[in-house]
């Protein structure tokens, strides 16, 4: 049987890490001296390390492969100088990205005595982006991406069109194949690239359309009057979608709500200009319990936050309460609304386009001007309270609904004391039926969340008690998505979880104090156990969202098929596994058990099949893309049948040979 293996769901790559490790780590008994220091040049660093550049070789990192030369057209559109940008995949697994700005400089330039075109694609750290005459606003910051997608590609060709003329140079690996040479007139301006990745360098070379999909929509939302076209010429016939947002953030939070009941018809949207900044805000309420709050910094996703939504959302806390103390609306004896409680159903876009962002490391994830701040508050402050002034109609059920959140917040914290103070008295503070295990070391240890007491007992039997424990579930738990965080916290089997896993829950969640670093959901492969893990993946999302973001949720892979013949058993995972051993041991003589439910294998089956790290397979799961994510959960477990419908039906193929049993 082969070692334990774990699939990533678009996960974080930990190249970087163990590249460190293998750095720093020197023999005790060899000499360390000045020739053993070793000095990456040009383009080499980029290849020997290129984790540290693109965050990872899988699939994540391919697709930023594609955001890096589409910003660049981007940041040319933020300059006055693009409308149409052109994305296109072909059969040969290269990538072109075509727009119509002003094509990059192809002059020699004065410090090289190279094209500024070579200069820009071979030269790290070199770009229009520095000195403020090239772009006012650019998402690129370093000067690195046109570059390393050059030097992580197995070729690449680029084609300038200015000034009437038409240039052109291809590169391998980053390394120039010709001069650039000028191929004669042109009527049209703008530039295109075209890159194959490196299979020396990536994982995978096939791109997930619909990955690009999202991020490219996203872009045209973020850039309103920018249209970007989508090309996929890979299979029978092409595919192609066309994105085009005059509404820009307003469309975009529209989008995002088009599956949830929103409290007034139209996103509000508020702009204004600070210090030569520009911000814009877009928002709109729902009836979810839940809030989806993205925030943007020169069209970079920072879904890590930073001082613009620090701004949002102290504004946004203080304009509601100055409202409801106004107009009476909140008892004198009643503390102010929470942060929480104000953006509970809030869906809103911040959009920030300033011309010296700062941004903690290449990978762009949180902003850290302090001007944001101020900015973005003033402008949320100004719009927001003259809609709550001039609709006070609307303005009442929106304090309604903070009031009512708050209340139940309330509940949620008395809950939760409840718990602690129960858990003082309760034998190590864990719940009954956790079979928890003797290790303390929580980057060894792993729970199973086990549907159900047959599984949960073979379970207990067959695992490893040193570091493996289990939690079996009764019956189904509480769909967090229709209900807020006081009815969660009284459901018996949520609040056994929250006590296992030590590290809290919603805004007191913390990472640092969870007690094992796999938490496994192992459900039956059957419907039922599809519904349990899906409301199980709700739950953290919605109320431990740092678990999936950390990569600490995985999801085990039972086998499907128990096969027999002359006494050996085998295991096969899915019907493709089961006819290819099939064909190979001939169907004379052969034993099949089907399998439909954990609780029919013994203790040593489901330790052997599912549990030992030598053997099995886990699929690890993250987010890719969290507003798809968001989307998704909203869709399969919110109330709205018909966009569940919908995405059932389009979905379907997708499972189509998959034998379940209902």
């Amino acid at each position: 049987m082969p070692e334990e293996i774990i699939h990533d769901i678009n996960t974080e790559d930990e190249a970087i890490e163990e590249e460190i490790k293998e750095i720093i780590q020197v023999d005790s008994d060899t000499s360390y001296g000045a020739e053993d220091i070793q000095i990456l040049e040009g383009l080499e660093a980029v290849r020997r390390r290129p984790g540290m550049y693109i965050g990872s070789t899988d699939e994540r990192g391919l697709h930023h492969l594609v955001t890096e030369i589409v910003d660049n057209s981007i940041d040319e559109a933020l300059a006055g100088y693009c409308k149409v940008v052109d994305v296109t995949l072909h059969a040969d697994k290269s990538v072109t990205v075509v727009d119509d700005g002003r094509g990059i400089p192809v002059a020699i330039h004065p410090k090289v005595n190279l094209p500024t075109v070579q200069v820009v694609l071979t030269i790290l750290h070199a770009g229009g982006k520095f000195g403020g005459g090239g772009y006012k606003v650019s998402g690129g910051l370093h000067g690195v991406g046109s570059t390393v997608v050059n030097a992580l590609s197995e070729w690449l060709t680029v084609t300038v069109d200015t000034d009437g003329k038409r240039y052109f140079q291809r590169y391998t690996r980053g390394v120039p194949d010709t001069e650039l040479q000028c191929l004669g007139p042109i009527d049209r301006r703008g530039t295109a690239i075209t890159f194959k990745a490196d299979p020396e360098i990536f994982e995978t070379l096939d791109y997930n359309y619909d990955i690009l999909r999202s991020r490219l929509r996203e872009m045209a939302f973020l850039n309103k009057g920018i249209t970007i076209n989508l090309t996929d010429e890979r299979g029978a016939e092409p595919r192609t979608d066309r994105f085009l947002f005059e509404g820009g953030i307003r469309s975009f939070v529209k989008y995002l709500n088009r599956n949830k009941v929103a409290v007034f018809p139209e996103p509000l949207y508020f702009e204004g200009v600070r210090d030569g900044n520009m911000v814009e805000i877009a928002m709109q309420y729902n009836d979810d319990y839940s809030e989806s709050i993205y925030s943007y910094a020169n069209n970079i996703n920072t879904h890590e936050g930073g001082t613009h939504l620090d701004g949002f959302k102290t504004a946004l806390t203080r304009v509601v309460n100055d409202y409801a103390r106004k107009y009476n609306l909140l008892k004198p004896s009643d503390d102010n609304l929470s942060g929480e409680d104000v953006r509970e159903g809030l869906t809103a876009v911040i959009s920030v386009k300033l011309t010296e962002p700062q941004f903690e490391g290449q990978t762009k994830t949180k902003l850290g001007n302090s001007e944001m701040r101020a900015s973005v508050s003033a402008v949320l402050a100004q719009g927001f309270g003259d809609f709550l002034e001039e609709n006070p109609q609307v303005s009442r059920v929106l304090i309604e609904k903070c009031t009512t959140a708050a209340r139940a917040r309330e509940a949620a914290r008395k809950a939760r004391e409840l718990t602690r103070r129960k858990n003082v008295f309760e034998s190590g503070g864990l719940p009954g039926k956790l079979a928890d295990c003797s290790s303390n070391d929580a980057s060894k240890c792993e729970i199973f969340i086990v549907e159900g007491d047959s599984a949960g007992g073979s379970a207990k039997q067959g695992r490893n008690r040193e570091y493996q424990a289990i939690l079996p579930l009764r019956g189904k738990i509480l769909n967090v998505e229709k209900t807020r965080a006081d009815r969660a916290l009284a459901n018996n089997e949520i609040r056994a979880m929250i006590t296992a896993f030590g590290c809290g829950f919603g805004q007191d969640f913390n990472a640092e104090k969870l007690r094992y670093h796999k938490i496994i959901c192992m459900t039956d492969a059957d419907v039922d156990g599809s519904h349990i893990r899906t409301l199980l993946l709700t739950f953290f999302y919605r109320y431990m969202k740092p678990l999936i973001e950390q990569g600490y949720v995985y999801i085990a892979q039972p086998p499907l098929y128990k096969v027999t013949k002359n006494k050996k058993i085998h295991y096969c995972y899915n019907d493709d596994e089961l006819n290819v051993y099939l064909a190979e041991i001939g169907n004379q003589g052969v034993e099949i058990q089907r399998y439909k439910g954990l609780g029919e294998m013994s203790e040593e089956q489901l330790y052997e099949t599912t549990m030992d790290p030598e053997r099995r397979t886990l699929l690890r799961v993250s987010m890719q893309d969290a507003v798809e994510a968001d989307e998704i959960f909203t869709i399969l477990m919110g109330d709205e049948v018909e966009p569940r419908r919908e995405f059932i039906e389009n979905n379907a193929k997708l499972v189509a040979d998959e034998d379940l049993d209902v």
